[in-house]
């Protein structure tokens, strides 16, 4: 593991192949990545970047993790949308945008790479905040998602707000704390919707200090309880950002986790030819 696991965050990578936009507003755009070799189409991968929503993360922290899945095979998609901190972030729009990205972005990928996405609805892998966004559409447009590998997660907005994890990150999202916005919480909140009718597997690292390990057995615990079929993976060595980092002990883990949902969906295609 680096001495710094931020490293990852600004290390640079290889330009995107394609840019598209999804959308009118400046931050309604994804960058495409070819992926390796000579194989056939496959499901798109849509990367959710996390930073507490906050403007001044960006999709450009997850080149390195997008650039190493398109190495194994992957067309991915690096999804941008609007955060907090300018006009127009925060709630409503953060979490539409995703939600209107993921529906459109495997057909832009699609004739942007062509011949090398399938005409499948998308795998979501989410870090961080972007879990969040990858659990929430998931729950709220589950017929856009074929899978969502969700990493380190937010996936109980009160318990984050009751931490006030990044000073505040969850208030600023949604414009105040579940008594002031209740509304708003049982909307956004991947807590509220359980059981997950999309096959989910959450990866989280033991040592975490930014999103305690704590919040991801407790959403497995409740999906499951609720009759979901989630997947928790714990990696005691492993923190925060070590899961989006190639370079870490943890990443093998985490494409290990990709291969396996992904070869778990293709299975479940080749079984229901209506799907």
């Amino acid at each position: 593991m680096l001495s710094d696991p931020r490293e990852v965050l600004t290390r640079p990578s290889p330009p995107p192949d394609a840019t598209v936009a999804y959308g009118d507003h400046p931050d309604q755009l994804a960058d495409l990545r070819r992926p390796a070799g000579d194989g056939p189409p496959r499901p798109l991968v849509v990367v959710v970047h996390g930073g507490f929503w906050r403007a001044e993360y960006d999709r450009a922290h997850t080149g390195p993790m997008a650039a190493a899945l398109a190495a194994l095979g992957h067309p991915v998609a690096q999804i941008e949308y609007r955060r907090t901190g300018r006009p127009g972030g925060g709630w409503p729009h953060t979490l539409t945008d995703v939600r209107a990205g993921v529906a459109a972005l495997p057909g832009l990928a699609a004739a942007a790479l062509p011949g090398r996405v399938a005409p499948v609805p998308p795998i979501l892998i989410g870090h961080s905040a972007g879990g969040h966004l990858a659990l929430y559409v998931a729950a709220h447009a589950p017929q856009t998602v074929a899978g969502v590998l969700a990493l380190a997660p937010v996936a109980d907005l009160a318990e984050a707000y009751r931490l006030d994890l990044d000073g505040g990150a969850v208030a600023a999202l949604l414009g105040g704390s579940p008594e002031d916005v209740p509304d708003r919480y049982a909307d956004a909140d991947p807590s509220k919707s359980v059981p997950a009718s999309t096959r989910t597997v959450v990866i989280h690292g033991e040592l975490d200090v930014q999103v305690p390990a704590s919040i991801s057995r407790s959403w497995v615990a409740a999906d499951r309880a609720a009759g979901g079929t989630s997947t928790l993976i714990e990696l005691p060595e492993c923190e925060h950002f070590g899961l989006i980092d190639p370079d870490s002990t943890a990443w093998p883990r985490v494409t290990q986790a990709l291969r396996s949902l992904h070869d778990d969906l293709q299975g479940i295609d080749a079984a229901s030819p209506t799907r």
